[in-house]
């Protein structure tokens, strides 16, 4: 086992590694005046960016969740790593060779952490990147040549060559120095009926790297007929540092150009983003042997920084049935991204490196101007199931289709998508239209919630006492009070966001305990809605004066239209967060009149920093909050 690493080294380590570049390998950054940057916290979700580096002073902050440190605690943070797995990963990152006090040098390291991964997995790439050159990969280099990739492509993106035979790459890897165990826990060797084998064999390869360029996996493709496993893709298992949830394909090469033109493109396979890239879309990415979800969503939105009218994020899908239901089941997931969301599929059921096949980079780079709103996509692909010539088919458009518009939380591209619905379907009332939406949008039927044992057991554990009743006209208490009528009431609409916000936001003891309780209860994305939720959140409330204050919040109207009421509930979470933010510059500003910029010189630019730092946040927070109100 090597030693402890030297105190020295890791001082060095922080000192070459500059944290807003770290940083910016996982979230867009953007000047935020005094020194500082900031962008769209990684550790949890927000709209307005609070998160803070000071590149001067080599740390971060979130004014959000209270996330903050150096850079190493950055990296431990962002990837789940331990402290010396940490510092391994940012001393590759600077070419720093480490020295362990007790042990030595830096090939002595501990086996199996992330970083001896990490080189297991950029050894096997230069591997097979070595052997798409031999005789036995020309199959794979006429499969790249006759899809329009030269030498040239294949360096650019990795590419190679899985030879045949069973342990050619675990032989080559134990020769450079790894063991056995730690290619297994890599996945890029296996048990076989015999000894160890390797994972991929006789295919085309590409290394998947994480955002920071490390190479955490592979996909391989199948290109000889005789090949005994079928599926034309195989990629690698899930392992320590490969998630294929959060990995993206060519994400590395594209996450700067995301970044500066506020655009994402997502394709289905390697050779599209390929294809994407060498035609003049450098924004392409493409999951990894799973669909597009949740937590890539998150990965983009951190690029993208913020939920402006500018940013958008595309999805290519080939043109036939396949890729229209991917269209499709995308629309499920888009609510949850705050960008522009649109579809673009190429004619003639072609994927994008088709495209650029046979009619060339100019058409692959309309295909993407060309893009049509998710929404819009998703209502005329399912009316094309029915006979609109007809009244009867008519009818059943508008049956099906209302609840579907119904599906849009946006109270504005709901109204504006149900009138283009009528316009669509060819129904002259469009008002009667926009009416049923809004109807079913209102009246939608709660997600399920599983019964208690017992129906009662809620009530037998609630204290007769509690907090007494807060006054609803408490001028103080009011951002309190609607955004927890937000919660209670329109959910969907609250969502993460209410979820994010600290119990410090509660000040009056019976909004603090229902914020708990809703919170106990799943949170406003939970999934639950109506009779439901609010059942879920009595059961949490303890004592019988807060259940008296959640049946009071759950029928008490918002103060305002209901045509307005998505950009409120933001604005009233927004409203709240900036109360939270003025309390810490008022905090800040008391510590700094106690302390002396000159005696103090170094803690005095520091509070002052996070002070401009929170000032700006605060503005920024006031704009959304005023937005809406």
């Amino acid at each position: 086992m090597a030693g402890r690493i030297r105190e020295s080294d890791i001082a060095l380590v922080r000192d070459r590694s500059r944290i807003d570049e770290v940083v910016g390998d996982h979230v867009s950054l953007r000047r935020a005046g005094g020194g500082a940057l900031k962008g769209l916290c990684p550790f949890h979700d927000e709209k307005s960016p609070s998160f803070n580096v000071r590149p001067t002073h080599g740390t971060f902050h979130c004014f959000g969740c209270g996330e903050g440190g150096d850079v190493i605690a950055f990296v431990m943070k962002v990837e789940h790593l331990g402290f010396v797995e940490a510092v391994e990963r940012l001393a590759d990152r600077a070419g720093i060779q480490l020295t362990y006090e007790g042990g030595g040098a830096t090939v002595q390291r501990d086996r199996g952490t992330r970083s001896r991964l990490i080189e297991a997995h950029r050894a096997a790439a230069e591997f097979y990147a070595e052997q798409l050159a031999t005789p036995e990969a020309l199959a794979a280099r006429e499969f790249l040549a006759q899809r329009g990739f030269d030498e040239a492509a294949a360096r650019q993106f990795g590419c190679g060559f899985a030879p045949a035979g069973w342990d050619r790459l675990t032989k080559h890897l134990l020769g450079r120095g790894f063991e056995l165990t730690e290619l297994i826990k890599a996945q890029l060797t296996k048990e076989g009926r015999q000894g160890p084998i390797d994972r991929f064999h006789r295919r085309l390869l590409w290394p998947i790297r994480d955002m920071g360029g490390d190479v955490v996996g592979f996909g391989a493709r199948r290109i000889f007929d005789d090949d005994p496993i079928q599926a034309k893709y195989l990629n690698t298992s899930e392992s320590p540092i490969y998630k294929k949830s959060q990995v993206l394909f060519g994400l590395d090469l594209a996450k700067r150009e995301i970044a500066k033109r506020r655009q994402a493109v997502v394709v289905e396979g390697y050779t599209d983003v390929m294809a994407m890239h060498l035609a003049g879309v450098p924004t392409a990415v493409a999951s990894c042997g799973t669909a597009f979800g949740a937590e890539h969503m998150n990965v983009l939105r951190r690029l993208l920084i913020d939920d402006s009218l500018n940013g958008e994020v595309i999805f290519t899908f080939d043109g036939d049935a396949a890729g229209q239901k991917a269209a499709l089941k995308a629309f499920e997931g888009e609510q949850a991204f705050s960008a522009q969301t649109y579809i673009a599929i190429a004619p003639d059921g072609m994927d994008p490196c088709e495209l650029r096949q046979v009619k060339g980079d100019v058409a692959v780079r309309d295909l993407v101007a060309r893009r049509t709103p998710l929404f819009e996509f998703a209502i005329r692909t399912r009316l094309k199931d029915y006979d609109l010539d007809s009244v009867d088919g008519r009818v059943e458009a508008l049956k099906t289709m209302v609840p579907f518009v119904a599906q849009i939380k946006d109270r504005a591209k709901r109204d504006g998508y149900a009138t283009r619905l009528a316009w669509w379907v060819g129904w002259e009332d469009e008002s009667a239209v926009v009416r049923r939406v809004r109807e079913t949008a209102t009246g939608r039927a709660p997600a399920r919630r599983a019964p208690l044992a017992d129906p009662n057991q809620g009530a037998l554990a609630v204290d007769v006492d509690g907090p007494p009743r807060p006054d609803p006209r408490d001028p103080a208490l009011w951002a309190q009070r609607e955004a927890l009528k937000a919660a209670l009431q329109l959910p969907e609409m609250a969502g993460p966001y209410y979820d994010s916000l600290p119990d410090e936001a509660f000040t009056h003891p019976a909004y603090l305990a229902l914020h708990q309780a809703v919170r106990e209860a799943g949170g406003a994305s939970s999934g639950l809605s109506g009779p439901a939720f609010l059942d879920a959140v009595s059961q949490a409330c303890r004592q019988q004066s807060v259940r008296s204050v959640l049946t009071e919040l759950s029928v008490e109207p918002l103060r305002v239209k209901a045509e307005d009421e998505y950009r409120y509930v933001q604005s009233v979470l927004a409203r709240l967060q900036q109360i939270l933010v003025a309390g810490q510059i008022t905090e800040i500003k008391s510590r700094l009149r106690r302390v002396s910029p000159i005696e103090e010189p170094d803690e005095y630019r520091a509070l002052f920093g996070d002070l401009i730092a929170l000032e700006d946040y605060h503005k920024a927070l006031g704009q959304q909050a005023v937005g809406g109100l």
